[in-house]
């Protein structure tokens, strides 16, 4: 619980890294690691061995999808510290405006990209908990739905963190990315929503 305490108190300083992108990511790691936790639960069980093998895709899954979240924690913080660190770029003369103008746009674009992938990956989380959700140890179909939950608010977290980065970039040779992650978040956010409502459909039968 150290690193966890570590963390926390990292986000809740005046820092402005990590933020709500490293949480996004987290959040997304966090489903990914309760979908891997619910197939461990299942796998190896008599009574579900007809969907084992089902179940063991499904984990390699959601083991590639929590370590690739855990990194983006920390991709995310490093890419707005380049955001930060563009914006301090001496701006003296007309060239050196002009060479730090160049520079928060192009960190703009990647601080962009990051979340992009959380949300992608988020998305696959809630995805991968429909199978869990149906398949999965019934003493844990709880799990399974938060995992579906928090993949959800990872997804809309990042989304945000997406948007706030886009409003910063003007330079006209980043209006094509811009339009297509603008297109991106709003089809990933409508399935994210969509999916993680079938899975707690699943989930609030099997409790009730």
């Amino acid at each position: 619980m150290a690193g966890t305490n570590d963390f926390l108190a990292e986000l809740a300083s005046s820092a402005p890294t990590p933020g709500g992108g490293s949480v996004a990511a987290l959040c997304g790691a966090l489903g990914a690691s309760l979908g891997s936790m619910v197939c461990n639960l299942t796998i190896g069980k008599k009574k579900y061995v007809d969907v084992e093998d089902d179940l063991k895709v499904v984990l390699a899954q959601t083991e590639r999808l929590r370590v690739e979240l855990a990194e983006l924690i920390d991709e995310d913080a490093a890419a707005f510290d380049k955001v930060m660190a563009a914006m301090k770029l001496p701006k003296e003369t007309d060239e050196e405006k002009a060479a730090r103008k160049s520079a928060i746009q192009d960190t703009l674009v990647d601080a962009a990209m990051v979340p992009l992938a959380v949300m992608e990956k988020c998305v696959e989380v809630v995805e991968l908990s429909q199978t869990v959700a149906a398949k999965g140890n019934r003493n844990a179909v709880s799990d399974a739905g938060v995992a579906a939950l928090v993949g959800r608010a990872g997804a809309h977290a990042a989304k945000l963190n997406v948007l706030i980065n886009l409003g910063g970039i003007r330079a006209e040779r980043h209006a094509g990315f811009v339009e297509k992650a603008n297109a991106a978040i709003n089809q990933l956010a409508e399935r994210v929503d969509r999916m993680a409502g079938d899975v707690m459909a699943i989930v609030l039968e099997a409790v009730s």
